[in-house]
């Protein structure tokens, strides 16, 4: 058999997700929320600092800022590993994260109708 013949497109990645983050589970001290948006703030890594392919593609396609679950989906990778991936990039300081509002700060329905009511009466 040739080496065309053991690697195709069903066959899935060549190299498996726990060996990409080299068997790590969670990044160190940081949790990426699904629809936290993450931005790159650098364009491009040196080369020393021994990032792999991945981490570079999450770079390139975070120079729009896009939400954990995007990036994950865009890289066909689980979100797991993308969060430990990401938590590399962010200790780093390659990227920026922001996250999602926290509900108990966002104004009530209660609230936003008066303001309405309010505005309606002017």
């Amino acid at each position: 058999m040739t080496s065309a013949e053991w690697v195709d497109d069903a066959a899935g990645p060549v190299v498996r997700p726990y060996a990409m983050v080299r068997g790590r589970t969670r990044n160190e001290g940081y949790w990426f929320d699904l629809v936290a948006y993450v931005v790159a703030t650098v364009a491009t890594l040196p080369p020393d600092v021994g990032m792999q392919p991945e981490h570079r593609a999450i770079l390139a396609l975070c120079r729009t800022p896009r939400p954990v679950g995007e990036v994950a989906a865009r890289m066909n990778l689980p979100v797991g590993v993308v969060r430990v991936l990401l938590g590399d990039l962010f200790s780093m300081r390659a990227i920026r994260v922001r996250q999602p509002a926290d509900p108990a700060a966002r104004p009530s329905v209660r609230l936003i109708r008066e303001v309405l009511e309010g505005l309606r009466a002017l």
